[in-house]
């Protein structure tokens, strides 16, 4: 698995918000699960470069930035933000993320197969101008 580091073309080139077009976001309760997922996925054959793992900390300081996190958020054209601060809360929780190339929908399928046999929290796939719940 890769080391994730915020790239530019992961925010929305609208506010800025964490935008990975072609992407799934997946949060665990389990650190433990969120890995052993991203190992699966690479026995399977997706490659190393298109698993991130992002613990609690990592989700805070690199994604949580992207948006303001005020008490009374102004409203947004999309769910982007809302969708960041989702996965604050959960990360302030204690929650780790995996971060999945899904490059269609099928890809997409075959990633909740294997994450669906442990417990989420959250599972997100970034599509252009579409966050959709998977």
């Amino acid at each position: 698995m890769k080391h994730f580091v915020l790239e530019p073309r992961m925010r929305s080139s609208v506010g800025g918000a964490f935008y990975p077009t072609g992407y799934s976001m997946v949060m665990f309760p389990s650190a433990e699960d969120a890995d052993r997922i991203g190992h699966r996925l690479i026995e399977k054959g997706m490659s190393g470069d298109e698993v991130y793992l992002l613990p609690a900390d990592t989700v805070l300081a690199e994604i949580t930035p992207t948006v303001k996190m005020s008490e009374d958020p102004l409203p947004s054209a999309g769910t982007d933000a809302a969708t960041v601060r989702a996965f604050t809360q959960l990360a302030r929780d204690g929650h780790t993320g995996l971060l999945v190339r899904t490059k269609d929908g099928a890809q997409a399928e075959q990633l909740m197969e294997l994450v669906r046999t442990v417990p989420y929290s959250i599972a997100q796939r970034y599509r252009l101008l579409v966050i959709e719940d998977l």
